[in-house]
């Protein structure tokens, strides 16, 4: 049985969709990351999305031993969306980015994925680190911290998309036996 320690990246104060795109966190706030390094495990082992804000926040967790970067952990693709707003998108295509949101699971933007691509990319990753060590920290971004808390919550997508994930937050879970210990803790 491996915990997940699931801390999403410091914040990147963007105001559109950012997936991919590769924005710096804002690693300023040396209290939050104090508090954020005092509520991990020691001795667990570090691993992040293969994107800068996540790998920072990563490098943020001193001396703890690193995992190569994973690109499995990645944010959700929003493809022609990427740096975009919600009211940008939904002005030319109203009903395609109403229904990624609202009914998620296949819906794609344009060279983008879908919330199931997202999942099943995001399960592959922890699947691959399940075992490894009996706690893992894992530095990611909101949807793969929602991916995984779906999963080992036996979550729909709806209930699952009402939880808040804030920057430089800890959600702490099992998925083998699936079990949820703590959502969006704040350090």
């Amino acid at each position: 049985m491996t915990r997940f320690w699931l801390v999403r990246h410091g914040p990147t104060h963007a105001k559109a969709m950012i997936g991919w795109t590769d924005l710096p966190a804002d690693l300023s706030d040396l209290a939050a990351l104090a508090r954020l390094n005092a509520h991990l495990p020691v001795d667990a082992p570090v691993i992040s999305s293969d994107l800068s804000r996540a790998i920072a926040t990563a490098d943020a967790l001193a001396g703890r031993p690193r995992l190569p970067h994973d690109p499995g952990l990645r944010e959700i693709h929003f493809g022609a969306w990427e740096t975009r707003t919600f009211a940008q998108i939904d002005a030319e295509s109203p009903a395609q980015i109403r229904a990624f949101w609202e009914t998620p699971g296949d819906t794609r933007p344009p060279g983008g994925e879908s919330w199931n691509d997202l999942a099943t990319r995001t399960s592959a990753a922890l699947d691959r680190l399940q075992g490894q060590a009996p706690d893992i920290i894992v530095v990611a971004h909101f949807g793969p911290i929602l991916a995984a808390l779906q999963r080992a919550g036996a979550m729909t997508t709806a209930q699952v998309f009402a939880h808040k994930i804030d920057n430089l937050s800890v959600t702490c879970l099992t998925l083998d036996p699936p079990a949820i210990h703590s959502v969006n803790h704040r350090a």
